[in-house]
């Protein structure tokens, strides 16, 4: 038989059996459905994270109180929640120390117990925004342009003036006609003036980078307090090829301004673009592990599946094959038909499986607002392993029907 003939025939055995077909298929459906989507959701996030997760400029390395992946709970937030804070104090002595060494080091503390919200004229942002006590070294350190206006200063720093560099959504919401500069705001129940609008930077994971608004850190301290809050610290050295020798200097010096002695551990944590990166690569391997468990317990209990509705095919359709041989159909034809099906079934699931699992891979990044994409290299993969399943779950109902007797098959009944 032609192998065309072979697949027309597996596709009328098919139609015939429409419910039973769909419901074999909704197994594999599933199992491919369930680690395309989450494959999908990790290649998006992925290809966006130069600008999601590496919040920090070129080059730059930062200390901060708190690791970036702390747990949610339990003895080792207890343990960091425990540790002392990075003070004003000791991040001025670490900048004394560090300012020949680096070009840049910025200091900057998050208000993140603050009602964020500005207010100009009557009018007024959301309550959500962030606000950044920092200095001049902010835009480098975090990856942050200036659209026009001007950044902070050290002056700005040192007088603890009441200025504020604003972002592109707080703008467009509260100066849609005119521009902002040199107008007084009201921002957390203190007026600034603004000096500098940043470049519109988009979202990230959902969440806006267009909000922020950066005040001297100063004049942050002398406005919400500096009791029970935390610096972190960024530097940026003045070349690539310094960076290892700077960092090493960046932990001395930081070793210094927190007062440790030689015997003592650091009680500060160190991390870079490639520390981030290397957190979310450790969580999305994790992910992908358990993704791969579930899918291929559901793929195995699919291919169970298949293996017995062929075998109920074959028990059914056994006075079909008697005919078939007894007309000169040969036993290779027999078993491809049957494997035919099997892959069929199988292949229409998995089909299915990648197309609802970009789609809901993808529904998720546009929730996130990172960029769409569509995993080749897994949906390649998916179809292999479907092809892979019909074969090797419908070889012993192909293999049965191949080797039946055409006189018995005849007089079944």
């Amino acid at each position: 038989m032609l192998f065309r003939e072979i697949v027309l025939m597996a596709w009328s055995s098919l139609g015939a059996n429409k419910l039973r077909a769909a419901l074999t298929m909704t197994g594999i459906t599933i199992g491919v459905f369930s680690v395309i989507s989450v494959m999908t959701a990790i290649g998006a996030l992925q290809s966006s994270i130069e600008s999601g997760i590496s919040f920090l400029g070129s080059n730059i390395f930062q200390f901060a109180k708190y690791p970036v992946n702390i747990d949610a709970g339990g003895e080792t937030k207890k343990k960091y929640q425990n540790r002392r804070n990075i003070t004003y104090r000791q991040a001025l002595r670490y900048y004394e120390l560090m300012r020949q060494d680096a070009s840049e080091v910025c200091l900057k503390c998050f208000a993140r117990d603050l009602k964020g919200q500005a207010v100009y004229n009557g009018v007024k942002t959301t309550p959500s925004l962030t606000v950044v006590g920092t200095n001049q070294g902010f835009l480098t350190a975090n990856a942050f342009t200036l659209g026009y206006g001007r950044n902070l200063t050290e002056e700005d720093v040192e007088l603890a003036r009441s200025v504020v560099v604003i972002g592109k959504a707080i703008e467009k919401r509260l100066f849609p006609h005119e521009s902002p500069i040199s107008k007084v705001i009201r921002l957390s129940g203190h007026t600034y003036t603004v000096v500098g609008v940043l470049a519109e930077k988009g979202t990230s994971f959902g969440q806006s980078q267009d909000d922020f608004c950066i005040i001297p850190i100063t004049r942050f301290f002398e406005n919400h307090g500096e009791a029970n809050r935390t610096v972190n610290i960024a530097t940026q050295p003045f070349s690539t090829e310094l960076y290892s020798r700077t960092l090493d200097k960046g932990i001395s010096a930081m070793r210094i301004a927190r007062g440790l002695r030689a015997n003592q551990d650091n009680d500060f944590e160190i991390y870079t673009n490639d520390s981030l990166k290397s957190a979310f690569v450790s969580v999305a391997g994790y992910v992908r592990v358990g993704a791969f468990v579930i899918s291929f317990i559901a793929l195995v209990a699919a291919g169970i599946g298949i293996m017995n509705i062929m075998l109920v095919s074959v028990t059914e359709r056994t006075k079909e094959i008697g005919v078939r041989k007894s007309i000169g159909a040969r036993s290779r034809d027999i078993l491809r038909q049957f494997l035919t099906e099997a892959v069929f079934i199988s292949e229409a699931g998995g089909i299915l499986g990648i197309l609802l699992g970009v789609i809901g891979g993808d529904l998720l990044a546009l929730w996130l607002k990172v960029d769409l994409i569509f995993p080749y290299g897994w949906a390649l993969a998916g179809l292999i392993v479907c092809s892979a399943i019909g074969i090797g779950f419908g070889l012993y109902p192909a293999y049965r029907a191949a080797s039946l007797d055409p006189i018995e098959a005849l007089r079944y009944e």
